[in-house]
């Protein structure tokens, strides 16, 4: 599965891992309608396809992504608005609801809705250097792409307004004290640090990491007694597994488990 060098958004594929590359490298990946509709295309591509076990987000060329494309929006804003934030609102739910986890790759700058996209994922990397701003505020906006969503969830409330409302640009260690990202590493280690995250997950029970990721999303806003339920149900679930059943013939064996995602 692969597209043209030409498309905005690349999707290339290494065994079960799934790259998507942000490909408007000369504009520093501000996000405009044609970006949005192939980022949309290409999630809707990975969920109808069941060997993929793990996602990278990525961006080519010296940044992740500045956001969204203030240009598109300067002519006929609200109806240019709602073709962006629709297409890359409906990107979000189909990764948030595949099983398979989803890493950004971070490096440069990361700002605006290409901060609240890497915050939607479910883990993240960053090179040192990077440069982060949730940026809204500097242009008279609310958040999108879930940002007020995700951002509460990874860094707490007070944290949360403090980086929406003052609109201050932060560097990679602040924004792993803050919790935005896992790791932090050498720049010239960002790929490699990836690859081989992402090789670990593809290698791993995706049908389990589809389970973990909804009921962690879900817990905030679930009571404790439907929490505990929906835990019953997604464990027995899994408990139906190939991946299940190999676990634990793997620590019986005393062999290392192979996960088929299946």
């Amino acid at each position: 599965m692969s597209t043209s060098a030409a498309s905005p958004v690349l999707l290339t594929r290494e065994g079960g891992v799934a790259t998507l590359t942000l490909n408007r490298p000369e504009a520093l990946n501000a996000i405009n309608v044609p970006v949005a509709e192939a980022f949309l295309a290409q999630c809707q591509a990975i969920a109808n396809d069941p060997s993929v076990r793990v996602v990278v987000l990525r961006g080519e060329g010296k940044a992740f992504g500045v956001g969204g494309d203030l240009a598109t929006l300067q002519t006929d804003s609200a109806n240019s608005a709602n073709a962006l934030i629709s297409r890359l609102h409906a990107s979000v739910l189909i990764l948030s609801s595949i099983n398979a986890p989803v890493i950004a790759s971070l490096h440069g700058v990361v700002a605006g809705g290409s901060l609240s996209l890497s915050s939607a994922c479910d883990l993240a990397i960053a090179a040192e250097g990077t440069r982060f701003n949730l940026a809204y505020a500097n242009v008279a906006a609310s958040c999108d792409v879930s940002g007020s969503w995700s951002l509460p969830r990874l860094v707490g409330l007070r944290n949360a307004m403090q980086i929406a409302l003052l609109a201050e640009t932060f560097d990679a260690q602040e924004a792993l004290r803050l919790g935005l990202v896992n790791r932090v590493v050498p720049a010239e280690a960002l790929d490699a640090e990836v690859h081989a995250l992402a090789h670990r997950l593809a290698n791993g029970p995706t049908q389990a990491y589809g389970r973990l990721k909804r009921l962690m999303r879900q817990s905030f806003e679930t009571s404790l007694p439907d929490q505990l339920e929906a835990e019953r149900v997604n464990f027995m679930a899994s408990a139906q597994t190939q991946d299940f059943k190999e676990a634990l013939g793997a620590f019986f064996d005393k062999r290392k488990p192979v996960f088929q995602g299946r």
